[in-house]
């Protein structure tokens, strides 16, 4: 993380934290965990379309599947994460 970029905002009903990557650190964040300490924290997935990919997978994936069942599984595509809004395309 960039200290400098961090950024916190907390008012009656809501908190938010801007978090910055540092210098040199690359690629999307998959994850992040947080609680009062760390013997509670709890973790969240950013959505992106791998971390949809495998929640649906889970979801909708029986334990015990054929091949051909894996096969005809929907294509699950992200296609516009707004602060208001998901939109996925499912083929």
């Amino acid at each position: 993380l960039a200290s400098p970029e961090t950024s916190i905002s907390v008012s009656a009903h809501n908190a938010a934290i801007g978090l910055a990557k540092a210098p040199g650190s690359t690629g999307p964040w998959e994850k992040f965990c947080f609680g009062l300490d760390t013997s509670a924290l709890q973790e969240r997935l950013f959505v992106s379309e791998e971390n949809v990919v495998g929640f649906l997978g889970t979801v909708l994936r029986p334990p015990f599947c054929s091949q051909s069942a894996l096969e005809s599984q929907p294509l699950i595509e992200v296609l516009d994460v707004t602060e208001d809004r998901i939109q996925i395309r499912l083929k």
